[in-house]
């Protein structure tokens, strides 16, 4: 059935920001609903197409206007994520009503998160800019590791599981909620065999740990940086040097760890002390460890669900922020892998009889 509708922008002068610059901000808005026709004049924004179209058009227009009055700078990326959380919701309404009835899809909408509610979140603001959650996904991790001591973040590449993480960490470090971040990853090739490092041995180790100094540089001040090692305020290290070590109020956070052994998990998890807060991020499709060695990643997701005060996030290929093509890619993969596996839930093995024998 088809619809008109007209959203009328009160404040005119901020209709540019609400276009985006080159009308960006409005094209991701007619990419997400090619059925609706969108027509602009002044401060008034057109609507024609089919009726729940129109409907789902004007709702992000109006979650967009809300965003930008929440201090949030529009652009098309978070013209993109408005839409796909107002879709999840959607979704999940639809689901509910279908299993509860009307009364169960008016709880469902209660209960998701608006696109407001997730990308004008603040966890911390550093050197000009606002770090925030960009999905739903990322919003309920970053809410699992402020009301977590142990948080584990698993997900594909791109879903800001460390960056995240490290946000959280720093903004616990300026709050004073601990006294250190205390950042580790196990020195793992990722197929490469990188041999005999030159230098002494804080460069050998650090090819491994450069990920984490990357974000840290985002989030800190990189003058203050060396002051802060050097005082034992922010601590890099390979996860063998934890071994043997009570970790107090300190904020932790595990990265890479699916290449860690069933073992090592187990350690660095042992590791924990009073005041402390650990993080352990990883993905479960990217693992470089020898053949046949149990993933202490994959491990702890079965060993430990359903512990009281630790949490296990997953992530998706939804809640991507890379380039838009990583996510393409991760899920392309996924389907790779799942045509590959073999039928029959387990690994088959080929055994080879002796002649004559049935």
């Amino acid at each position: 059935m088809s619809a008109n509708r007209v959203v009328v922008i009160e404040d005119a002068e901020r209709m540019p920001e609400l276009m985006g610059s080159g009308d960006s901000v409005m094209k991701e808005i007619e990419r997400a609903f090619p059925g609706v026709d969108l027509h602009v004049r002044g401060n008034r924004i057109s609507l024609t197409g089919d009726e729940a179209d129109v409907a789902a058009a004007a709702t992000a227009i109006e979650e967009l206007r809300s965003v930008m009055a929440a201090g949030v700078p529009l652009t098309p990326d978070v013209a993109r994520q408005s839409v796909r959380i107002l879709s999840a919701a959607r979704g999940v309404a639809a689901a509910a009503a279908d299993a509860g009835g009307a009364a169960g899809a008016a709880g469902a909408g209660a209960s998701a998160a608006s696109p407001v509610s997730v990308l004008s979140r603040s966890i911390l603001s550093s050197r000009g800019r606002t770090i925030r959650p960009k999905t739903q996904g990322q919003a309920d991790y970053v809410t699992a590791i402020e009301n977590h001591t142990v948080t584990f973040g698993i997900g594909p590449a791109g879903t800001g599981k460390t960056y995240l993480a490290m946000a959280q960490a720093v903004a616990a470090l300026q709050a004073k909620k601990v006294n250190r971040i205390v950042l580790t990853r196990p020195a793992v090739e990722a197929g490469e065999r990188l041999g005999f490092l030159p230098g002494g041995l804080n460069e050998k180790i650090d090819p491994y740990l450069r990920p984490l100094y990357d974000a840290l540089h985002d989030m800190v001040d990189p003058e203050s940086i060396p002051r802060l090692m050097e005082a034992g305020t922010i601590e890099v290290a390979p996860l063998a040097y934890m071994r043997g070590r009570t970790l107090n109020d300190a904020f932790v956070i595990l990265d890479e760890a699916q290449n860690t052994t069933r073992e090592q998990m187990k350690m660095f998890l042992t590791r924990l002390g009073f005041g402390s807060t650990m993080v352990v991020t990883g993905d479960v499709t990217q693992v470089d460890l020898p053949g046949g060695t149990m993933s202490g990643l994959r491990s702890s997701r079965e060993v430990l669900a359903g512990i009281d005060d630790i949490a296990i996030c997953e992530l998706s290929a939804e809640d991507v922020v890379r380039h838009r093509l990583v996510s393409d890619i991760i899920t392309a993969y996924a389907k790779d892998d799942e045509s590959r596996a073999p039928r029959g839930g387990g690994q088959q093995r080929r055994f080879t009889r002796p002649e004559g024998q049935q």
